[in-house]
């Protein structure tokens, strides 16, 4: 049952529920602990393609989407984005590696929709680190999810051709082809519109 501190944290701001429910499946945690560590989170709101970190600075907050949808996304040399990752409702995303090493993102993370988070600041991250029991357990199951979702990222692209890819997306990122323009679509798959205009017509002939 639900300490007073946190049904009184709960009951004022409902927009906390789904990461109460996200941490509590996650690790052991009491009550006054959890009060403590939402004590140092936030909800933040954002408008469609607002970006809610850019490349070129230090990644020092990690979000927990509420509702909505983000974009990962690289620019290269030439200006070109490249969407790599897309994150939905109930998921942690950051740049780790900018988060984990200090260094400056490479990343941007783009709200594709209206779109809410909960922030988790480094200085409540690493109070989770040193005051939760399991503190650290809540931390390598982040980190372990992300690391299962690039590997399995990489193995897709290297041992599917983009039909496969196409067929498991949908997987991956429920009704993401509502969510997401085409071109970030057929970017993720590492694929030109076109080809994907032409997969998703040989999938309805295919339906028919």
């Amino acid at each position: 049952m639900l300490l007073p501190s946190v049904l009184r944290m709960v009951n004022n701001n409902s927009k906390l529920r789904p990461i109460i429910g996200a941490v509590r499946q996650m690790i052991s945690i009491s009550d006054d602990e959890l009060a403590e560590f939402l004590k140092g989170c936030s909800v933040r709101t954002c408008q469609r393609r607002e970006f809610l970190s850019s490349p070129g600075k230090v990644c020092n907050e990690v979000y927990f989407v509420n509702k909505g949808i983000i974009r990962v996304v690289v620019t290269d040399k030439n200006g070109t984005e490249h969407t790599v990752h897309f994150a939905l409702e109930n998921q942690f995303i950051a740049d780790y590696a900018s988060f984990l090493q200090q260094i400056p993102s490479s990343q941007g993370l783009q709200a594709l929709e209206p779109t809410e988070v909960v922030v988790l600041p480094r200085s409540i991250i690493e109070w989770g680190y040193g005051h939760l029991t399991e503190g650290d357990k809540l931390g390598r199951l982040v980190a372990e999810y992300y690391f299962i979702y690039l590997d399995n990222r990489i193995k897709n692209m290297y041992s599917h051709d983009p039909k496969e890819r196409y067929d498991n997306i949908t997987s991956i990122f429920p009704n993401i082809h509502n969510r997401a323009p085409q071109h970030m679509i057929a970017s993720y798959l590492g694929i030109t519109p076109v080809h994907l205009s032409r997969l998703k017509k040989a999938q309805k002939v295919q339906k028919v």
